[in-house]
């Protein structure tokens, strides 16, 4: 029996989690829901249904995981814990500071309904947290960087998004080369949130919109942008178009750490990412840890979960012999 995946929300993340789920032969799109009019959006699955976001609760019987792909910013601490009243879900909150509380919100409304909720999935958080712990784990005498960029961060450019008076926005992040060259010098420096990265904004106002307004609006905006060093960029609509359609990022987590007697030995533990599409790379790990929340609800598992909490035989459609035979 496939595993049917809901998707809700279909801007940039939720297209590309319908993207994934094709590469998935135990998986099939069962629905997906939208605020917008059911009828305006176009799938590229042949056959899914379309239904509005209201209607969700009534298809809890006909989906086995649905994955949430709206905002950190305003959409996810709302829709995750009420849709796990009904559905096992998965979402991508990026917001660091905030995730405590989104769990607790989550876990709470999971256990209530007997259901699974993953949260926080995706690259970072998710694939680099990972590498912070593993690495944390085998080097306790050191230190973990993460360099996140050049590239366009989703979370922070919807963000922007929904300050009034902005039509669009691309946010990019940026390391700052020097720090970059000192972590991987060995050196272990200890570098502010400032002195590590920086962020450019590329925002299309609305004919007429207070620009000072929503540049103030922006680099003062906590947990996104007040702790950096931020340019605004006002830009024509077809600016955008020509010069921002991609979404690409990427990012390093570096750890450097000491063994031996003395701490004489240094060792560099780097993991890299290059994206060439942000939201279908995150889409990509959704869907593999929407297999994993399938598998842990039909073993009676309940409440919110995040990546360190899921063995990585549960993400993957190979069998545990085909995960020994080939890739241990």
């Amino acid at each position: 029996m496939s595993i049917r995946i809901g998707i809700m929300g279909y801007g940039n993340l939720g297209r590309g989690v319908e993207l994934a789920v094709k590469h998935h032969p135990d998986m099939e799109l069962a629905a997906i829901f939208t605020r917008r009019a059911p009828e305006s959006l176009h799938p590229l699955t042949e056959g899914v249904k379309v239904y509005s976001a209201s209607e969700a609760p009534a298809k809890k019987d006909e989906i086995d995981v649905l994955i949430l792909c709206g905002g950190s910013a305003t959409d996810l601490p709302e829709q995750t814990p009420y849709y796990a009243q009904y559905f096992n879900v998965i979402d991508s909150f990026d917001t660091h500071a905030r995730v405590p509380e989104h769990f607790a919100a989550v876990d709470a409304a999971a256990k209530k309904s007997g259901k699974v909720g993953i949260i926080s999935v995706g690259w970072d958080p998710g694939m680099f947290s990972l590498n912070r712990l593993y690495a944390d784990s085998i080097l306790p005498q050191g230190k973990s960087y993460t360099f996140w960029g050049r590239g366009v961060s989703q979370g922070h450019s919807d963000a922007i998004r929904r300050i009034p008076g902005v039509l669009d926005a691309r946010q990019y992040t940026v390391p700052v080369p020097s720090a970059l060259d000192s972590v991987r010098s060995g050196a272990c420096p200890e570098l502010s949130t400032r002195e590590k990265h920086t962020r450019e904004c590329y925002v299309v106002a609305e004919e007429g919109a207070d620009k000072k307004a929503i540049e103030q609006a922006i680099v003062t905006m906590p947990n996104y942008f007040a702790d950096y060093d931020t340019t605004v960029h006002f830009i024509s609509m077809e600016e955008l178009k020509r010069d921002h359609s991609g979404i690409p990022h990427g990012g390093f987590v570096i750890h450097t750490g000491k063994t031996g007697e003395n701490a004489e030995h240094g060792h560099i533990i780097e993991y890299k990412l290059t994206l060439d599409s942000n939201p279908e790379f995150t889409s990509s790990v959704l869907v593999a840890y929407a297999r994993a929340a399938y598998r842990l609800s039909k073993e009676g598992v309940s409440g919110c979960k995040t990546v360190f909490d899921i063995a990585p035989a549960y993400l993957s459609s190979k069998s545990g012999e085909e995960i020994r035979s080939h890739l241990l």
